[in-house]
């Protein structure tokens, strides 16, 4: 009887593991493909944003903090909110923020990963912004970076930034970076 127990048992499982999954239909989609958009109703813009970086590592209103470690060592990260202004004078016309991170990345170089969202508050861009995310090897004269995508009317956005650090005080860390912002949008 034990050994028709165990028989039975199996052909069960064996019926529900097996079988079952061939008669059980959902409708519940984790993605889907979507047309593609015709090609004249989408117009890709190219545009070109000039602006100032202003990163500001002391005094009595630092928009950047540091959260772990140095700065100047591997690992060392800081969280910003840095103005970015028309002209390289830090009372110049505030035309978005530089919102987000950037750590050490490098044992043997002076690398950062930048981790940042440019925010315009300004103009025709108010509202949109674009994701930076690379390596900036912060001693070089001109450094590229990838710009990842965006928001608002820099959706879908693609493309490249220049950083070229215009001042930089030793003592107070405070860094004028001038940026050059070329991007692919719809």
């Amino acid at each position: 009887m034990a050994s028709l127990l165990t028989c039975s048992t199996l052909f069960t499982l064996i019926f529900i593991f097996l079988i079952t999954p061939f008669f059980i239909v959902t409708d519940a989609k984790f993605s889907e493909q979507l047309p593609a958009p015709k090609a004249s109703h989408v117009v890709e813009k190219m545009s070109h944003l000039h602006f100032y970086f202003h990163d500001i590592l002391s005094g009595k209103h630092p928009t950047t903090i540091t959260v772990t470690g140095r700065l100047n060592k591997f690992g060392g990260t800081a969280i910003t909110d840095d103005p970015l202004t028309e002209g390289v004078e830090h009372g110049s016309k505030v035309v978005g923020r530089a919102q987000g991170m950037y750590a050490m990345s490098s044992l043997d170089a002076a690398s950062l990963l930048m981790v940042m969202n440019f925010e315009f508050i300004e103009g025709k861009y108010n509202g949109s912004s674009l994701s930076v995310l690379g390596r900036n090897p912060f001693l070089e004269t001109v450094r590229e970076m990838p710009v990842v995508g965006g928001t608002g009317l820099f959706r879908f956005a693609r493309g490249y930034a220049l950083a070229k650090t215009v001042r930089f005080k030793v003592g107070t860390g405070v860094a004028v970076v001038e940026y050059n912002v070329f991007v692919m949008h719809h």
